[in-house]
Order: C-alpha cells, then sequence, then structure tokens
C-alpha cells in the first residue's frame, strides 16, 4: 500500500471510481461504489470516512458522495494515467486487454504526473 499525496493506493482507487461513476450517474451513493468494485457496503464506508477527513470528497452518512476540487483533480489524474497506461499497453506492447487492465491498474499508482504527460505525447505520435 503506497502512499502518494498523502493517498495510499486504495484510497486513490476509491477516488477513481467515485469520478467515473460521477460521469455516468448524476448522484453517487457508497452502494454505487461497493457494487463496482465488489466490496463491501462497511468497507466503502470506512474509506468514505478517512477520504472526507482528508479533504476529498463530500458525503453524509446515507446520502450522495460529492468530489471536492481536491478529490475530483485527484481522481481524474488516477485515471487519465490508468487509460493512458493501458492504451500504452495495448496499442504498444499489445498486451491482451485483461491482462493489460491489471498492469495498468498497478501501475496507474506509481507513475508521476510528468510521466504521463510523456508517455500522452509519445502515444499521440504513434497514431
Amino acid at each position: 500500500m503506497k502512499i502518494k499525496n498523502g493517498l495510499s493506493s486504495s484510497m486513490e482507487d476509491y477516488l477513481r471510481e467515485i469520478y467515473v461513476l460521477t460521469q455516468k450517474k448524476d448522484e453517487v451513493r457508497v452502494t454505487d461504489v461497493a457494487q463496482f468494485l465488489g466490496i463491501s457496503k462497511p468497507s466503502v464506508n470506512r474509506a468514505m470516512n478517512t477520504l472526507k477527513e482528508q479533504g476529498y470528497i463530500e458525503h453524509e452518512h446515507y446520502g450522495t458522495i460529492h468530489l471536492t476540487k481536491a478529490g475530483l483533480e485527484a481522481g481524474k489524474n488516477v485515471y487519465d494515467t490508468y487509460k493512458v497506461v493501458y492504451k500504452f499497453l495495448t496499442e504498444m506492447l499489445e498486451l491482451e486487454p485483461a491482462d493489460a487492465r491489471e498492469e495498468a491498474h498497478l501501475l496507474e499508482h506509481d507513475i508521476s504526473k510528468g510521466t504521463r504527460k510523456k508517455l500522452k505525447k509519445f502515444m499521440k505520435k504513434k497514431k
């Protein structure tokens, strides 16, 4: 469980999934996150309390989850990193999609913003 910017990999996962869900739905609840990640609601509630204490989300018990500005930025960054790594793995290294998803998920937590930008630029040149 590597910690970057005060966030563990698992907390980054929660922010990424909340970000993805907010792109698809008007309201995101603990149940949505639990179903999306395939984990229990009590586990999600504990994580939401942590993210709320750290200022990444706004959430009242049994209410909807809203990303703060910091949460939106963090969730979007993790998701963008995942997407560019996945694209690189599938298009350049020709990994199978399932393998690329797993690898991208692992790598999304360890690549710096600068490396992500360069990887994105590299992928645009290869089109």
